[in-house]
Parts: structure tokens; sequence; C-alpha cells
């Protein structure tokens, strides 16, 4: 079995996180039909969401998690044990968490699912910790729990004692984010240099724009606050990432290679969804309409560059360096973007989003873009339930 050792990995990412398949056996997706009705297209919209419950509720562990450290293959990310396989299913619990909520599926199974899933995240979040001097992949568990705490409590029904938990929990996240933030201001997941509580390798603009999303959330639904000069450094460590055409390096290092193809359009279409978002999000007076409508009709037409990727066992080994994982991630911020448009631009934009996402669902119900041990589907699918739901009319 082969890993790929710490070094190898200074380049790659792993935007976080069950599956039952043989990998390499391709599970073909339902075609999908030109729906141009609205009524019609409505229907298959929440046809498809219901599938992808379905399959969480279906694949949910006993304890209310997803995911295992489980079904390996003959190339594995560098997983060092148990820590990072405690941020694997972090990642991959919440994302699936949020997406059930966000589905707003009032069934009775789903409501015991998503109990099930608050009681686990209420015992394990605290736990969180970076795995080692070289993994801080519990940047992405603390990220994605900030989206699900806020989720929960925006539910109906939720008292002032259940909001002031989840507001203490939120603001423990941040702490623990903050503790890992880069002395570039950024945020990054892995050290190969100085192996300083505060890490110094060097930020990834779409690391922090994750981070930063998850903190808007919180700070929108729960009122939990972070320094103002460590927000500005984190919005400032995207910009200084960012080109004139709104493309942002893959790494604070690669400032100096604009044109490497990873770092080119095709490269960023992914990176810029979340990157955009996130700096629309804390006030970023050039993410403008415009800018998130161009990037959002990139997506659209050029989705072939992110969807070569989709499923590849083997990091950035794609056209212009595009991972498997930045599939659905990418759709997701595209998601979140769209949010801040007017009504009218909105409505153009959600069918067409909502059309890659359901031709891709497969027949199971769920959504996966890369091979991650067992985390892979439970991760796809929280995000493409979190992205269609944005895509309801309203």
């Amino acid at each position: 079995m082969k890993i790929v050792s710490p070094k190898t990995l200074a380049l790659l990412v792993i935007p976080v996180f069950s599956s039952e398949l043989v990998y390499g056996q391709e599970i073909k997706p339902e075609p999908s039909a030109v729906i141009t009705d609205g009524s019609a297209q409505s229907e298959l919209l929440e046809k498809s969401i219901k599938q992808g419950v379905d399959f969480l509720i279906k694949s949910q562990n006993l304890n209310g998690s997803w995911g295992r450290a489980a079904k390996t293959k003959d190339l594995n990310i560098y997983a060092p044990i148990p820590g990072a396989h405690h941020a694997f299913r972090m990642g991959c619990s919440t994302l699936a968490l949020t997406g059930l909520l966000d589905s707003k599926d009032q069934r009775k199974e789903v409501i015991d699912a998503i109990a099930k899933a608050e009681a686990w995240l209420v015992k394990e979040l605290p736990k969180l910790r970076r795995a080692n001097a070289f993994s801080i992949y519990n940047i992405w568990g603390h990220a994605y729990a900030l989206h699900s705490l806020a989720a929960l409590a925006s539910r109906e029904g939720v008292t002032t004692e259940q909001k002031q938990a989840y507001k203490v929990m939120a603001q423990h996240q941040i702490d623990q984010l903050l503790i890992h933030q880069d002395l570039d201001g950024g945020w990054g997941y892995l050290e190969f240099e100085n192996f300083s509580q505060r890490p110094t390798m060097g930020s990834m603009s779409f690391t922090t724009a994750t981070v930063l999303a998850g903190i808007y959330d919180v700070m929108q639904e729960l009122d939990v606050k972070i320094p103002e000069a460590r927000k500005k450094q984190a919005v400032a460590s995207i910009i200084y990432q960012r080109a004139p055409d709104f493309t942002y390096a893959y790494h604070r290092g690669h400032k100096f290679y604009p044109r490497k193809s990873i770092n080119r359009p095709a490269g960023s279409l992914g990176r810029s969804q979340a990157c955009n978002c996130a700096l629309r999000m804390f006030n970023d007076s050039k993410i403008t309409d415009e800018v998130i409508i161009e990037w959002l009709d990139k997506l659209i037409k050029r989705n072939g560059w992110l969807d070569i990727a989709r499923k590849r066992p083997i990091p950035h080994e794609s056209h212009f360096a595009v991972s498997g994982y930045f599939y659905y991630y990418g759709h997701y911020y595209a998601a979140l973007g769209l949010e801040f448009l007017p009504e009218s631009e909105q409505k153009k934009w959600r069918p067409k989003l909502a059309k890659v996402i359901i031709q891709n669902q497969d027949k199971d119900g769920s959504w996966w873009d890369y091979p991650l041990y067992d985390y892979h589907q439970a991760y796809g699918t929280g995000y493409a339930l979190s992205t269609l739901s944005r895509c309801r009319e309203k």
C-alpha cells in the first residue's frame, strides 16, 4: 500500500471528506432530462434532494456520525492516526449534518438522524485537535462545524438555552481556529518548517475562505466574536493571493507563479467560488455582483475542467492540476455566493447550478468526487444537498 508522504502533500489540499462501492466501479447516474417547465423542474429538484437525504439516513453510523477509516486503496492521503481521522470524520459528519438541516426535510426519520448527529457533535467536537506537528487537518472540522452550529440554531422552536449552548460551542471553535491561524494571517492545513503552535508555512487562499465562511455563518446567527485584527489579517491573506482576474493562488508561495497551471482560471475555478464568497461576506468592495456572476458563468460553461477530475483517485492529476475534491466544494460556495445577488439574478442561475448537481447524482442517492477512505460519499452528499437547497425557487 502506497502512502502519500507529508512532503508530497506540501502543495496538495483536502477540502474535506460513506461508501459501499468498490473503487473504480462507476455507478452511472440517471440521464438528466432538459426541463423547461418550472413545476417539473421543482419536482425533479425535490426528488433529488429526498434521494440524497435518504442516502445519508441509511449510511449514518450508529453513534450519529458519518464516515470511517476504511476502504483504503493503493494510494492514501497522509493521515496520522488517530487525529487525522478525527478531523476527517468531523468534517465529513458536519457537512452531512448541515446538508440534512438545509434540506428542510421534516420526516421523522430525518429529525431522528439530525438528533443523533447533534448528540455526537456535542460530545466529540470539543475533543477535536491538531493530529501532530505536520497535520492541521482539524481546521476543516472546526470550520464546517460552524456551519452546522449556525444551521442548528436557525431551526424553528430552538430555545434560548439551546442557542446559548451553540454559541459557546461556536466560540470555542473560533478560539481553536485562532490558535492555528498562520502568522501570515490565513489558514493552511500542513506544516513542514518550524512546527510552532501558530503555523508558519504560509496559508492557502481557499482554506482561509473556508474558515471565514464558517465564521461568518455563526457571526450572523449566534453573534459570536472574532478579534477585529485577526479577521482583517485573514481577509488580507486572501486578497494578497488574488490576481486581477479574480483567480486565486493555490498557496501563498504561488503568488510568484501566477501562470503556473494550478493558478490559472481553470485551476482556480473551484477556489474562486470560495474566495469570492468569503470576501463578499466580509465586505470586500471589489467582489461586486458582476464578479460573482462572471465566476458563476465560468463554473457552468467550463464545468468540464472540474468534472474531468471528479472521481479520480490521485490528487492534482487532472488538467490544470485540479483535484476531484474541488468539485462539490466549488459548487457549494457558488451557491453561498449566489445568495448575495438580487433575486432576478438568482432566478437565472439557480436552475443552471441545480442541473449540474442533479445530473451527477449516483443511483444510490449519493454524490462523491474523490475516494477518501470511507468519508467521500457523506461529505459529497452534504455539499450537494446544501447546494441544491439553495436552488429552490423562493
